[in-house]
């Protein structure tokens, strides 16, 4: 069935509205904070250069004295072309190119982390639901909580402890080995994955408690309702009604919380990231904070906002083709 004309145009209209107010607080945000970028920058190595130098310097920066409205039309405009300047910590790179190659890296961690809790956590959580009081339900979502509630960092580095340095079973740092030539080439896939691996585990120990939790929760209710009872009276199979009638109800809220989930994937595992030395995202945002590069700042902050209305939008449209009531609306 087609989706309301109407329906994703508001949600268009949403989402752009959305969109600019953050592209304009990415603007706002970095010019009310203390002090001048430019002098920052500058500060150390204006001995070393003429006047002139120095203002050839914050041009190639985009770093000028114009007044605000002039400067946020700039803004605009190297937005909408995808100039989002050029990187000081990695001068003369540009910033689109640095974050293109973190995202690669954090897409392939985050996005394998995110999908292999969602499915797992869910799983467990409707096993948990229908076999309630069994040995899933009573041993499962306790010990995936317990192991959850440990900090984040804490976890990376027994991971990175126990299975790095003591066991050897997985590299300790990094996306990939130096002794292996960059390309898509069977070797380097399979050092690719070693690497990712240990760093994707912890996410995976981390989240898939609350997806489970959640959905035990949900599901309990939903096995309540009378559509279930009925569908057991008909004579379906337990297995077409937990599926079939009940998880797919029940996945509606975890569909919304898996949309957000996903928007972040982008902003990358910070301290994951930071505790393998994985060149992801987070770890790009730590080195320009480190760093004072405002240009990388202001392109990853951006990257990351509208990563999660993209994905938003998205779910929005997933909710609709999976809950009747909502698609009802969509076509009014």
């Amino acid at each position: 069935m087609e989706l309301g004309v109407k329906y994703i145009f508001q949600r268009i209209g949403f989402y752009l509205v959305a969109a600019w107010v953050s592209v304009t607080l990415n603007f706002i945000l970095p010019r009310l904070m203390p002090g001048d970028p430019a002098s920052l920058l500058l500060s150390r190595i204006s001995g070393r250069l003429r006047p002139e130098q120095i203002d050839a310097l914050k041009k190639v920066y985009g770093l000028t004295n114009s007044p605000l409205p002039v400067q946020y039309i700039q803004y605009l405009k190297q937005v909408l072309h995808g100039n989002l300047g050029i990187s000081i910590y990695n001068f003369p790179t540009p910033v689109s190119e640095v974050i293109a190659t973190g995202l690669m890296w954090t897409l392939l961690l985050g996005l394998t982390a995110v999908v292999i809790s969602f499915v797992l956590g869910n799983l467990i959580g409707v096993i948990a639901a229908w076999r309630r009081g069994g040995w899933v339900d009573s041993v499962m979502p306790p010990l995936m909580i317990f192991i959850g509630s440990f900090p984040y960092f804490w976890l990376a580095m027994l991971c990175l402890f126990v299975f790095g340095f003591e066991l050897k079973l997985f590299p300790i740092s990094h996306a990939f080995g130096m002794n292996v030539t960059v390309g898509f080439n069977l070797p380097f896939l399979i050092d690719v994955v070693r690497h990712t691996i240990l760093p994707a585990i912890t996410i995976v120990l981390v989240s898939t408690g609350g997806w489970a939790l959640g959905m035990r929760n949900t599901m309990i209710g939903v096995l309540s309702e009378d559509y279930i009872t009925m569908a057991d009276a008909k004579g379906l199979s337990n297995r077409r009604i937990m599926f079939g009638y009940a998880a797919r109800n029940a996945l509606l809220p975890a569909v919304t919380g898996f949309g957000i989930a996903l928007g972040y994937v982008v902003g990358g595992a910070l301290l994951t990231e930071i505790v393998f030395s994985y060149p992801g995202l987070g770890f790009q945002l730590l080195t320009a904070v480190q760093n004072l590069d405002y240009p990388l700042m202001q392109g990853l902050l951006l990257v990351i906002t509208l990563a999660v209305l993209i994905a938003n939008f998205i779910v929005d449209l997933i909710y609709v083709r999976l809950d009747p009531r909502v698609r009802i609306q969509a076509r009014e």
